[in-house]
């Protein structure tokens, strides 16, 4: 028996390609001082906040397609008994509702409160609403409260650990520029997660977003909460959406 015409047909074989690799979620968990936390980063992602929509599974059918781009989603702010917002709502340009600045009682109104906020030009911020006024090149806005933490100090109001325990949920920016979208895994006063998102995820701006009814949309990880009727919602899509929107709008 002559072996060749075998090897020559094996050396003729092109390798296996791999295998994709599965997609990776945007977000983390973290553990401090005995608390877990989910921390979830936009990147370069496109962020938008929406309002109108009293779950993710409505916001999702609302998206339609573009519902395949999202990287992750998560309330955004407070809201009455219908999942309308009651502080400054801006979306696509639009104001749907006016800044509040007016006093009263509830996390809210725990001055200062603050309003994060998207700018035509992709830039994020999170301060405090005294400093929010009139202009076109705010995109998205939500206000919420109180502030967290305002050029890395605690907001004198908070205890660095209260007696108040709710699962809560938070935005901050860092020193770069940078937004990250925090949710606790337990319950967890005002102080441990403003100390959580200093000194761990490294932000010097924080706004409290909600609390007891504060929800995470990651679809990478099949999480989609729906314990709870929600209110303002912020929506972060994938990088490549980003792209191929900057893209449409420089075409001429």
């Amino acid at each position: 028996m002559r072996p060749w015409p075998f090897l020559l047909l094996m050396t003729g074989c092109s390798p296996t390609a791999p295998p994709p690799a599965p997609p990776k979620s945007p977000c983390h968990d973290e553990r401090f001082e005995s608390t877990a936390f989910t921390v979830c980063e936009p990147g370069r992602g496109k962020i938008e906040i929406h309002s109108g929509y009293r779950s993710f599974a409505a916001l999702q059918a609302a998206l339609g397609e573009r519902a395949g781009n999202v990287a992750f989603a998560m309330n955004a702010g407070m809201f009455d008994d219908a999942g309308k917002p009651v502080g400054l709502m801006v979306e696509k340009g639009r104001e749907v509702h006016a800044i509040n600045r007016r006093k009263g009682f509830g996390n809210f109104h725990l001055m200062p409160n603050g309003v994060f906020l998207v700018r035509d030009n992709g830039a994020v911020e999170a301060v405090t609403s005294d400093r929010v006024g009139p202009t076109p090149t705010i995109e998205y806005a939500t206000q919420s409260g109180p502030m967290l933490l305002i050029g890395g100090q605690m907001n004198p109001r908070i205890d660095r650990d209260g007696a108040s325990h709710f699962v809560r949920n938070a935005v901050g920016i860092d020193y770069k520029g940078g937004a990250h979208f925090v949710i606790s895994l337990d319950a967890v006063s005002f102080g441990k997660l403003a100390r959580f998102m200093r000194e761990r995820v490294g932000v010097r701006d924080a706004l409290y977003f909600d609390g007891s009814v504060s929800s995470l949309w990651d679809p990478v990880d099949n999480r989609m909460d729906a314990f709870a009727d929600l209110g303002p919602m912020v929506v972060v899509f994938k990088p490549a959406e980003s792209g191929r929107r900057r893209a449409t709008r420089a075409t001429p």
